[in-house]
């Protein structure tokens, strides 16, 4: 594989080159310090591999996406959410049989101990779905203690319990009483039900919006070492069990920066159409650059490319809206962004293209779904994508995280009487 050489102070250093299976290189720097007496600095880690993974590959110049090997275009279009789970975790497809026998446990799963609902009394009705979701479900490690036998039951409860927990916190703030899951439905049809049913009532899902609701989840499920997954990863490596990593990595993804990309998205179009809804002038706006007009859900950290997962959901618009019969002005606003944008060499030539973020707020509008739901959403089809990556890491028996810094404060000086 051959090294990198590094010359220091007159010394010269071997660091070691390493090729992944998909050709990436990196330079193992594990011994720099030990070496040199020398760290790297990476503000926001833009150049730095904080492990090796065996589950998603991403090339963001080629719009390349694969989970376990698989390319997410045909993932989304022939698997369900459920299947996707398992192929994610344990590192391969299911049989039939298996994949049978996970989907009724999770399906067995999906109650949460009625003690817990004591907890949604305690909340404001204004409290934010993601500040619930995060101390739920720390909450859960008190009620599943996390022990090696317990493990492969705890994976499942997260999974088939996750979207009750969403499910209720969505009523807590409406001021709706509870609706109980029902075992005969799928993950997604089951949350769709517990989400918008009322007492008294028969709610038929639609299937249409339940194969949404499925593709959106699977087109979550991972992306690689983002920031909620690295979050994650930083806080499994201390130890911590998985329901308290998971609710670390919640707390990451509510940022706006992270999960609440695609409510942006909405304000912005809803802000669009406020102003009488001429995009072409909103562009000119982000264009001239005098202004603080910025175009949300376009570009992406690692994309440098289409998103392949905005393709697939802008697919899932258009038939969601023709199948239901549904005219909605921020779809046709954002269709026109898109057009506009894609043959502009502004943007063209700062490789912004519509990212994920684009189309699934509007999507997860049109069923119905609050905005300050999104990150939650967001929440429910990440939870596979963490669960792996944490199950990784610790059969690695990887050493707890613990970054450097470059110190840049005062000297030494005295703390003097005043």
């Amino acid at each position: 594989m051959g090294n990198a050489k590094l010359i220091y102070d007159d010394k010269e250093y071997e660091l070691p080159l390493v090729v992944g299976t998909e050709g990436e290189r990196a330079l193992d720097i594990g011994k720099l310090l030990a070496q040199t007496g020398l760290i790297t600095l990476d503000p926001a880690y833009t150049s730095t591999g904080s492990c090796s993974s065996k589950i998603t590959f991403i090339d963001g110049d080629q719009g390349i996406l694969r989970y376990r090997g698989y390319p997410i275009e045909e993932v989304a279009q022939r698997a369900s959410f459920t299947e996707v789970a398992y192929l994610l975790i344990n590192g391969r497809r299911p049989t039939h049989e298996e994949l049978v026998s996970f989907r009724t446990r999770l399906t067995r799963h999906t109650l949460i101990h009625e003690d817990m609902k004591k907890f949604y009394e305690g909340y404001p009705p204004h409290a934010h779905p993601m500040a619930i979701m995060a101390a739920m479900f720390a909450s859960l490690s008190s009620f599943y203690p996390e022990d090696e036998a317990e493990l492969d039951l705890n994976i499942v409860r997260i999974l088939a319990k996750s979207s009750t927990l969403a499910a209720f916190a969505y009523k807590k703030s409406i001021g709706q009483p509870f609706i109980y899951p029902r075992n005969d439905l799928s993950l997604a049809g089951n949350f769709l039900r517990m989400m918008f049913a009322v007492p008294a009532e028969e709610y038929v899902v639609n299937p249409v919006m339940e194969d949404a609701l499925n593709l959106l989840l699977i087109l979550h499920a991972d992306h690689e070492q983002n920031c909620s997954t690295s979050t994650m990863r930083m806080v499994g490596s201390s130890g911590a069990n998985l329901f308290a990593s998971i609710s670390a990595a919640i707390c990451s993804l509510w940022g706006p920066l992270h999960g609440g990309a695609n409510q942006a998205v909405i304000e912005m179009l809803d802000e669009i159409r406020a102003d009488g809804g001429d995009y072409k002038k909103f562009l000119a706006e982000v264009k001239d650059g005098k202004s603080k007009t910025r175009l949300m859900g376009f570009g992406h950290r690692v994309y440098k490319n289409f998103d392949p997962r905005a393709k697939l959901l802008k697919d899932a618009a258009d038939r969601l809206f023709s199948e239901l019969g549904i005219h909605d002005p921020l779809l046709e606003l954002a269709m026109g962004i898109e057009e506009e944008a894609l043959k502009d060499e502004y943007f063209i030539k700062r490789k912004l293209y519509p990212n994920v973020d684009f189309y699934s707020g509007i999507i997860y509008r049109t069923m119905g779904i609050p905005t300050n739901m999104f990150t939650v959403m967001f929440t429910l089809g990440r939870l596979p994508g963490w669960i792996a990556h944490w199950l990784e890491q610790r059969a690695e028996g990887a050493r707890i995280h613990r970054p450097r810094q470059l110190y840049i404060g005062e000297t030494l000086r005295s703390f003097t009487s005043r």
